[in-house]
């Protein structure tokens, strides 16, 4: 239950961005939920890696470049997603750092989390 919960979350979070950054659009609820998962898998599988490979620059950066690393993921789920259209670079490490942020508080909010807050 609580992972249905926070699928429909981060989802309802997707849902937000475009009232943000008018640069991001998602044209359905189920868009949104379609995404929500393919974001949760991507940053399941592929995120790891990333971050392990690039872990000389992320430390150059004190850790900044994993706002980039999370920018581009968020920028190549919305490149083979149709109904979710992220126009560039920028929008998408802003998307991707908005998404984070909305995300979390609501989880903390509704699911009652207190390691999240």
């Amino acid at each position: 239950m609580r992972v249905l919960l926070a699928w429909i979350i981060n989802a309802l979070s997707l849902l937000a961005l475009p009232y943000l950054f008018s640069s991001i659009r998602i044209d359905s609820f189920y868009t949104a939920m379609i995404v929500a998962v393919l974001l949760g898998l991507v940053n399941a599988v592929i995120r790891p890696l990333l971050v392990l490979l690039t872990l000389p620059i992320t430390i150059l950066t004190l850790g900044l470049f994993i706002l980039v690393i999370n920018g581009l993921l968020f920028w190549f789920v919305a490149s083979f997603v149709e109904g979710f259209t992220v126009p560039g670079f920028w929008p998408a490490l802003f998307g991707a750092i908005a998404y984070s942020i909305i995300s979390w508080l609501c989880s903390a909010i509704i699911l009652g989390d207190r390691n999240a807050v």
